[in-house]
């Protein structure tokens, strides 16, 4: 529902636009003067603003400076009387009115006409930010690369549920694949046209991500300079895509799970609530059900959230696509690369197809990134993380396995152990971050310690 506000110092054209707007099925409100239209539009958002031009103290000119800087996404109607009218057509062309409607007995029609045309603008201007945004990573089924059974039942589930209006909880390890499917979903559902809106909930701290998910209005906080609509208005009618939602703290729980049941959100700072039509898809790596039983997850939001689970099968389940896997990536990587590689040594795919892969996709996507971007042939030869690690130690005069010292083994004199474990930690937290994206709450979950500690190792090691 289109939120419109209403200025103008004549109390009887106020009444008559509210009575008739409401009809149209808009949320009205209407103020009698330029100071009150600064103050709403400084606390809560607007879809549509249409303001008298001549006023008493603050005109509508100025009320249209002030919607532009605040919320610059709203469109602006101006109501023009004949004294007026040129001031009206300059601010039209200038770019800051959307449309200016002479008053006349015509002027409602042209009125509701005009609001339909800002609205639409709108709509286009921000499904074209949200397409060209999402153009390089937008997924369907076709990107799911695998042929195993288990990933057959993946497409499977995601072509049935695709089409329901129903809330998916995708669950897998780090690095199987999470946002894929849930692109996948989006694409293949009605709202394909409409915007998916991903956001990572371990990446912000609970106030920052409040803001980000709903919104907030000038002056909500320091630096709040002007209005900004959240993730949700944004992903109206789309998709939104709330990834690590295992890592949301309790009060925000409470507040996503209000939007979930009222579907509508309070921006911060504000005093309205905007109805929203989204459609909720989370993931997680974690098992959820065992956060309920410790009180670290809502047992209400859970239900709320599970009402469609998809399981990601890790990588070592389905070892028959890695070899689809392993060309798709080489061919990326290749072109990206400008190197000639014609094909995958064979000892090197029995080694990737044998390999456990504890990082899934994403790590045998970063193995294969960093093979293609070392070989000087058209024979492409991976050596294999463990391997690599070995390697180094090796190479460091260490003959130990980088992971483990096997009992009785004789180690070189003079060894820094200090050093050698602060060499072993500050690797694992370079690759983990790497493997995460570089988010570090998850790459904790892959070394499978604190976030808290996490972060104290990576201050030891100033990375």
């Amino acid at each position: 529902m289109p939120n419109v506000l209403i200025c103008d110092d004549e109390r009887s054209i106020c009444e008559m636009l509210d009575i008739t707007l409401r009809r149209e099925g808009y949320k009205v409100e209407t103020v009698n003067s330029g100071e009150v239209a600064k103050r709403k539009l400084d606390s809560a958002l607007y879809d549509v603003v249409i303001t008298d031009i001549k006023m008493p103290n603050i005109d509508g000119i100025e009320v249209l400076r002030h919607a532009h800087k605040v919320t610059p996404d709203s469109a602006v109607i101006l109501i023009t009387a004949v004294d007026d009218y040129e001031a009206a057509v300059e601010a039209v062309k200038a770019g800051g009115a959307s449309d200016y409607i002479r008053k006349s007995p015509a002027m409602v029609d042209e009125i509701k006409l005009a609001i339909r045309r800002s609205l639409e603008k709108v709509s286009l201007s921000r499904q074209n930010f949200a397409l060209k945004r999402d153009a390089a990573t937008r997924n369907s089924l076709d990107n799911i690369i695998g042929v195993s059974t288990a990933m057959e039942h993946l497409k499977n589930t995601i072509r049935t549920v695709a089409s329901t209006q129903s809330t998916v909880l995708i669950y897998g390890e780090s690095g199987t694949g999470k946002e894929l499917v849930a692109r996948a979903v989006h694409s293949c559902s009605p709202r394909a046209s409409d915007p998916f809106v991903s956001i990572n909930c371990g990446a912000f701290p609970e106030t920052l991500l409040e803001s980000e998910l709903f919104g907030y209005v000038k002056g909500a906080f320091t630096g709040a300079n002007q209005n900004k609509r959240g993730l949700f208005e944004v992903a109206d009618r789309g998709t939104i895509f709330l990834d690590e939602i295992g890592e949301m703290d309790l009060s925000m729980q409470v507040k996503l799970l209000r939007v979930l049941q009222e579907r509508c959100v309070r921006p911060v700072g504000g005093t309205d609530e905007v109805a929203i039509d989204v459609r909720v898809i989370a993931a997680t790596n974690r098992d959820l059900e065992r956060q309920v039983a410790e009180n670290s997850f809502r047992e209400d939001l859970y239900y709320r959230l599970n009402v469609i689970p998809i399981l990601v099968p890790p990588l070592r389940e389905r070892r028959e696509d890695v070899p689809l896997l392993v060309n798709h990536f080489v061919k990326k990587y290749a072109k990206s690369a400008g190197r000639n590689i014609s094909q995958v040594s064979s000892d090197s795919l029995a080694q990737l197809s044998s390999y456990e892969w504890p990082g899934n996709v994403r790590q045998l996507e970063n193995t294969i990134e960093r093979a293609v971007a070392l070989e000087t042939g058209e024979v492409l030869n991976i050596q294999l993380p463990m391997e690599r690690a070995r390697a180094k130690a090796a190479a460091a005069g260490v003959g130990v396995d980088a992971v483990s010292v096997p009992s009785g083994a004789v180690l070189p004199d003079g060894m820094d152990m200090e050093k050698y474990v602060a060499d072993i930690e500050r690797s694992l937290l370079k690759s983990a971050l790497k493997q995460a994206d570089g988010v570090q709450t998850r790459a904790a979950d892959v070394l499978k310690i604190s976030y808290r500690s996490f972060r104290h190792l990576m201050k030891k090691y100033e990375l």
